[in-house]
């Protein structure tokens, strides 16, 4: 007997070839059957009729850091209400374990760090996770059996530094027996089923204390003796980021990821690859790494949103204009020294002439002030302000834009909410972005859903993606959007019988309408731990989700299911050569 069966779908089901109609039944967690419409006899526990709806394989997210939320939130909000049904953690050097089991300070000061480097509620993470955990795999085990989503998890670099070094973590330098040590402990978390080695050496990434993490204070050598290590051990891969990543590789940055993927024999994944046409040469040097791996003999993958992510800033807190150069140092003053320095005619001439810089990087698509969208205000000054293009506000004060900015946040304490309105929204750099896409080592994801909560919202990039293809741009037809989603990430992961429709399979699923699929507008909510607030957006015509056959979403509810399991390498990944 079929555990469910879902008749007379549109199936398509992640390979790219032409959707059909079908009948799917789901049994003891697998497709147990795919058969064409009316045609299937077995009896079923439950039924539905999915006549007008699409079936497609679960989504797989390649970058998250859900690695503290799934304690708090086994459904792995909102990634599961869009379709996603497979997660991988443990991005950018960035892991909660391991930990020293005599340091418990160690705890404090990763919180501390993943709060300031991935924008988490420092209470959610200390409420909200047990801690309990010392090795990689005790942290695997503390999730195993309580999540709704699959989820996988590479190892930190910046976690095995500080588990061996202590403090000298950061600015030190690993005694060869202190590196030895640092292997050993690497491949222990492999052989408790990490998916992979991540690392970071971005200088925007600083610890708690304001210092650069750990791992940016590894030379090549440790670098590359880590990668060897990933080697060893059966369906693994690399994760890492360096200071190009926002804007432009230099060599040295492109024969790193080269030689790293080449001494592990595995793929290299970064993100995230920003395409605009203003910006032409961005993308084929970008790209130039995967061709100098490919000679290496590696494989080097760039992450690429399909989607403008609509990002929630402030002067008032830690934003993406923090990290341009000259613009931290006045957005970290205390709110009253910051409000004198942004009234400073002259200091606002000088924070322009770094945004518009070369050494800006991407963060230049965030500097045209004037197409801003004021959020929430807090002032009677700013009444009626929310909603309106600071341009326009400009012009009826006779202000240039980012001084009219500065007026309006000053009114508030700095507690407006911008919406910046990207430069990169027009038909030359969509169409940039459909033939980058077909790029065989460009990938679909970098959402970093689960990090900068309330900051921004990438989770629903599937579902947004999704109802572009279907009724907006119409860049890709549905069979590719729906590969670019499911099998795509899945072959770079090396999944085994995941991201597809297929007999025998897994059954992640999701049901929706094509007719309305697509995502709510972001909006702020507090419901993490501590009533902290994050920005979250609803599904809009998902109709159900499963997960390892079990039905976890139905209508945008949870069910209370939890079905996911924590995908370990070598069991439920295999080797994905670079060849």
């Amino acid at each position: 007997m079929l555990d469910h069966l879902i008749k007379g779908a549109t199936v398509v089901d992640g390979t790219g070839t032409p959707s059909y109609t079908a009948d799917v039944g789901i049994r003891d967690g697998r497709i147990a059957v795919v058969a064409p419409a009316g045609t299937v006899t077995e009896e079923a526990r439950t039924s539905e009729d999915a006549t007008g709806l699409v079936l497609a394989p679960g989504f797989v997210d390649p970058h998250t850091h859900y690695d503290a939320q799934l304690f708090w939130d086994p459904y792995a909000t909102p990634s599961l209400n869009h379709g996603v049904t497979t997660v991988a953690g443990g991005n950018c050097g960035f892991t909660l374990a391991p930990l020293h089991p005599d340091r418990p300070a160690d705890a404090d000061y990763t919180r501390r760090m993943m709060s300031k480097v991935e924008g988490m509620s420092l209470v959610a993470l200390e409420e909200g996770a047990p801690w309990t955990w010392h090795s990689f795999g005790d942290y695997l085990d503390a999730l195993e059996g309580r999540i709704a989503v699959n989820a996988g998890f590479m190892v930190g670099h910046c976690a095995l530094r500080r588990y061996v070094m202590g403090a000298d973590a950061v600015g030190g330098q690993p005694t060869p027996r202190q590196m030895d040590e640092m292997l050993a402990l690497f491949h222990e978390a492999m052989d408790a089923g990490a998916w992979g080695f991540s690392t970071t050496q971005s200088t925007t990434h600083s610890d708690g204390d304001g210092q650069p993490v750990a791992s940016r204070h590894a030379g090549r050598d440790e670098l590359l003796a880590l990668s060897r290590a990933v080697a060893v051990h059966e369906g693994t891969q690399i994760e890492a980021i360096v200071a190009g990543c926002l804007d432009q590789f230099d060599d040295d940055e492109i024969e790193l990821f080269a030689a790293m993927s080449a001494a592990a024999g595995r793929p290299l994944n970064w993100n995230v690859l920003t395409i605009d046409a203003a910006v032409p040469e961005r993308v084929p040097r970008q790209l130039a790494a995967a061709e100098r791996a490919r000679e290496a003999g590696g494989r080097v993958v760039a992450l690429t949103m399909p989607i403008l992510t609509p990002m929630n800033m402030s002067l008032g807190t830690f934003c993406a204009l923090n990290l341009i150069p000259g613009w931290g140092e006045i957005l970290g003053l205390p709110v009253p020294e910051r409000l004198e320095k942004l009234r400073d005619p002259d200091v606002r001439a000088e924070l322009l002439r770094r945004a518009g810089s070369k050494e800006a990087g991407v963060f230049r698509r965030l500097t045209d002030f004037g197409r801003y969208v004021i959020g929430d205000t807090y002032s009677p000054e700013n009444e009626g302000l929310t909603g309106r293009v600071v341009r326009d506000i400009a012009a009826e004060r006779g202000l240039e834009p980012f001084a009219c900015m500065v007026e309006i946040c000053a009114n508030d304490r700095l507690r407006t909410v911008l919406w910046p309105m990207p430069t990169d929204n027009d038909p030359a750099s969509w169409a940039l972005r459909a033939e980058t896409w077909q790029h065989e080592d460009v990938l679909l994801g970098g959402s970093d859903a689960g990090a900068h909560l309330d900051r921004m919202c990438g989770a629903p990039y599937t579902t947004r993606f999704l109802g572009d293809c279907l009724r907006g741009r119409k860049l890709v037809g549905l069979e590719q959007a729906v590969k670019m989603l499911t099998d795509d990430p899945a072959q770079l992961f090396g999944l085994r019988e995941r991201g597809r429709i297929e007999d025998g399979w897994h059954a992640d699923l999701v049901l929706f309408d094509p007719e309305r699929i697509d995502a709510g507008k972001a909006t702020l909510v507090h419901d993490l731990p501590g009533n902290s607030p994050r920005l979250d957006s609803r599904p809009i015509g998902i109709t159900a989700v499963w997960v390892n056959g079990v039905e976890t979403i139905r209508e945008d509810v949870v069910t209370g299911a939890v079905p996911g399991t924590v995908l370990r390498s070598g069991r439920d990944t295999r080797t994905v050569s670079t060849k």
